[in-house]
């Protein structure tokens, strides 16, 4: 199964659209309740991190009998140092991003915390890509992968 959706950067009144759309799926394919949770989190902060930073993104979500993979890609500034950006309060959020609840600096921990697997590869001035896999079981082995 596969969609697509896009966001537009500065568009926080249909932020969490694609998280909603994706839950709803997941439920009718009676996926576990606590792996819809974890990829729902993990989505909405990436959806929002769209919204609040870039201009315009797109998010590919693939979801088979054995994971959901969740391929986001915007344009924006990118991010200049992906491990500082990961520490829990760091942001680079305009106040008017902080003002409307948003910028907290806990997006891409939450990610982390939610994503049995986690990539991020960025360009300054080009844009961020981040992929979001979430296994329906137990996680394979690292040995055969």
């Amino acid at each position: 199964m596969h969609f697509e959706f896009h966001v537009d950067g500065g568009n926080f009144l249909n932020a969490g659209y694609t998280s909603s759309q994706v839950k709803k799926t997941l439920k009718q394919l009676n996926v576990d309740g606590g792996v819809i949770k974890r990829t729902v989190v993990a989505l909405y902060e990436a959806e929002v991190n769209i919204a609040a930073h870039a201009y315009r993104g797109k998010i590919h979500v693939e979801i088979d009998t054995e994971k959901i993979v969740i391929m986001l890609t915007d344009e924006g500034p990118g991010i200049p140092d992906i491990k500082k950006a990961m520490e829990v309060g760091y942001s680079t959020a305009t106040i008017a991003v902080r003002e409307m609840g948003f910028g907290a600096g806990m997006g891409l921990s939450n990610m982390k915390n939610n994503a049995d697997k986690l990539e991020i590869s960025s360009i300054v001035k080009k844009g961020t890509i981040v992929t979001i896999t979430n296994y329906f079981h137990s996680k394979p082995s690292d040995k055969n992968e």
